[in-house]
């Protein structure tokens, strides 16, 4: 049975930035013909629910008032990661846009919710460790 890693909120978990989830019943129904291992990296980097809106700004993660949370988004996607090879996963589900789980879009550090291209940063580090990860608007390409 294939294994994948899902990012929590989208299972349920009240675990964004906002406090909220955002279940998508697509991807509930898509896991339940695997095996899966729900993670939320930010909080597994040690940020808080809620926390203050964060975005890619270069070379770092900021928040919306300007506090550096660089080190718990790498901090996180590292433990993401660990958690995935450990569990064997080949694949993740990730939230779309997110600065920790973005696949192919995220938004561009204005803080206006305006999209570039790009990766966030658990989503880039699962990639270049050989994990196919894709958001939840690709389910068509998740290959069980």
């Amino acid at each position: 049975m294939k294994k994948i890693l899902v990012s929590e909120c989208l299972l349920g978990a009240a675990c964004r930035y906002d406090g909220c989830s955002k279940p998508d019943s697509g991807v509930i129904e898509a896991i339940s013909k695997c095996a899966y291992i729900p993670v939320c990296p930010e909080a597994l980097g040690g940020l808080p629910t809620p926390r203050k809106p964060s975005e890619i700004v270069g070379d770092r993660v900021l928040m919306v008032d300007g506090t550096d949370v660089t080190y718990e988004y790498k901090r996180g996607a590292e433990l993401a990661l660990k958690i995935a090879l450990e569990n064997g996963c080949e694949a993740a589900i990730l939230k779309a846009r997110s600065p920790s789980c973005g696949k192919g879009f995220i938004y561009d550090g204005t803080y206006t919710k305006t999209l570039k291209a790009g990766n966030g940063v658990c989503a880039q580090l699962l990639m270049d460790n050989g994990i196919d990860v894709i958001n939840e608007t690709e389910l068509d390409k998740l290959n069980l």
